[in-house]
């Protein structure tokens, strides 16, 4: 069991390092490796884009959005005018594709982002949306191989399918015999206790809304 610091990617004490800066616990470090070998047989380069992200960069990029120093995209990736929108509504915009700081899944050390960089186009930048993995895109092969096999190394896409109101990431994989477990600690009180005294965009809205918030966007099994 991971400590709520652990939990709200205020610790880095749960994790071993996969490769360069990315990071896991190392439970999961072996299982991607197994994976990656697999993948590597078929004739794919599977790599990290992402693994763990501390509390920090999370708030970041979440008070960046807010704030509009960061794009907003809709369902279809487009970006949003979030001068029309209420508090209320720009924080939900925001949570289709970024989590909360202190409720991202990085966190816990038990999830990442693939790509395979052999198949990415030269000039053409990595963008994390759906339609590279998607058919007709770039990581499309990848992404139909990862469906017939990451199970059987303890992987599964959380955001697989349009569900409540998180967008569809086929890119992010998770391993599921310990995120399974993070699930379940990650509470309101828990998130609320790492926001103390921390500047988070929007928490007027965000704090008296964290059950439908949690209900939404992160209680997804």
């Amino acid at each position: 069991m991971i400590t709520p610091e652990m939990l709200t990617g205020q610790s880095t004490e749960h994790l071993a390092v996969l490769c360069g800066n990315h990071r896991l616990q190392p439970e999961a470090v072996k299982a991607f490796q197994a994976l990656q070998c697999a993948a590597k047989e078929a004739g794919f380069n599977l790599q990290p884009a992402s693994t763990f992200r501390d509390f920090a960069r999370q708030q970041t990029i979440w008070n960046a959005k807010f704030n509009g120093e960061r794009a907003v995209l809709d369902e279809n990736s487009q970006p949003l005018d979030i001068t029309t929108l209420t508090d209320g509504e720009l924080c939900c915009a925001i949570l289709r594709w970024s989590a909360l700081p202190g409720a991202s899944r990085h966190h816990w050390g038990t999830d990442l982002d693939i790509y395979d960089p052999d198949l990415l186009p030269d000039g053409k930048k990595l963008q994390l949306e759906p339609w590279e993995y998607l058919e007709g895109g770039y990581f499309y092969p990848l992404n139909q191989w990862l469906s017939d096999n990451m199970d059987r190394f303890g992987f599964y896409r959380p955001f697989g399918d349009k569900q409540q109101g998180v967008a569809v990431e086929p890119w992010h994989l998770s391993y599921r015999p310990l995120s399974s477990l993070a699930e379940h600690q990650l509470t309101k009180e828990v998130l609320k206790k790492a926001w103390q005294d921390k500047h988070i965009a929007g928490s007027e809205w965000l704090i008296p809304h964290l059950s439908e918030i949690f209900s939404r966007f992160i209680a997804i099994k």
